[in-house]
């Protein structure tokens, strides 16, 4: 399946309540990124900073902030998808205010790149005089009295695509295949203690019953095991040894993975179609 086929199958799987809260939580931080992103251009001193800190990051470490701008969004995205078992939070989505602008800045010089590069051909002196110009002229053809969901997913997801499809094309030069990623310490802590209720069933790393009335750890996955086995095994791998179900790392290539894995995961077999209609 096409990146965009898997995400509009898996907004289909959304109720009506539930496709309004992600549309109306799209819609909040695609207001405030547009403002940040305004409020860049029309400053020369803070365009001037942000310039010159993008201008100074290796291609690697724009990949990773490329990255990080990514992992935001499919968090923001995939969240409103059975919160509560198949997508634990991520313990650590945010990025920082300086390297927001920097992303944003970058994404949007991609797309001046493909929709008007005369922009970018004049002495770079003047470009946050043409940018300032381009971005006004989009944002007045993307202005509507009435929001539809349309409006906001389809462009949400158009950038989630791009992002993707750079990181895609960049992480072979940061990220090895194969690689086993710890638990973040965060998504561990937050793990449940449980009493264990009538015995008899034992733990698959030890191979030990667990006695009834011992608190033992349970995953989001609902698998029991003895604290004092699961905790060194999360500390090699993020990964139930039971269904390979994955915690969240600290990993930013290896969290969206994980996210992009749900995805597809959760859109398997979904009416395409639906996403469509009801967009």
């Amino acid at each position: 399946m096409e990146e965009i086929t898997i995400i509009m199958a898996a907004l289909s799987t959304l109720t009506s309540p539930q496709l309004t809260d992600i549309t109306s939580s799209i819609l909040s931080q695609t207001v405030r990124r547009r403002r940040r992103l305004s409020s860049l251009l029309c400053s020369p001193s803070l365009f001037s900073l942000t310039f010159h800190h993008l201008h100074s990051l290796s291609l690697i470490q724009k990949t990773l902030l490329i990255s990080k701008h990514l992992l935001s969004s499919l968090h923001c995205l995939t969240r409103h998808f059975h919160p509560t078992t198949l997508i634990p939070p991520h313990p650590n989505t945010t990025i920082k205010h300086r390297d927001l602008d920097a992303a944003l800045l970058l994404i949007f010089l991609c797309d001046v790149h493909q929709e008007n590069p005369e922009i970018l051909k004049t002495p770079i002196a003047k470009w946050r005089e043409g940018l300032s110009k381009h971005y006004s002229e989009a944002v007045l053809r993307q202005t509507s009295i009435v929001v539809h969901y349309g409006g906001v997913l389809l462009p949400y997801v158009e950038m989630i695509i791009r992002c993707w499809r750079f990181v895609g094309m960049m992480a072979g030069c940061t990220v090895g295949e194969g690689r086993e990623l710890a638990a973040a310490p965060a998504a561990v802590v937050a793990l449940p203690a449980v009493e264990v209720r009538g015995g008899g069933e034992e733990c698959v790393i030890c191979r030990e019953e667990m006695s009834e009335g011992r608190d033992v750890c349970e995953l989001p996955c609902e698998h029991l095991f003895h604290w004092m086995c699961i905790l060194p095994w999360l500390k090699k791998t993020n990964t139930c040894p039971c269904c390979r179900f994955q915690l969240p790392t600290e990993d930013v290539f290896g969290e969206i993975e994980r996210l992009w894995s749900a995805m597809i995961k959760i859109g398997n077999g979904a009416p395409v179609g639906n996403a469509h209609d009801r967009c």
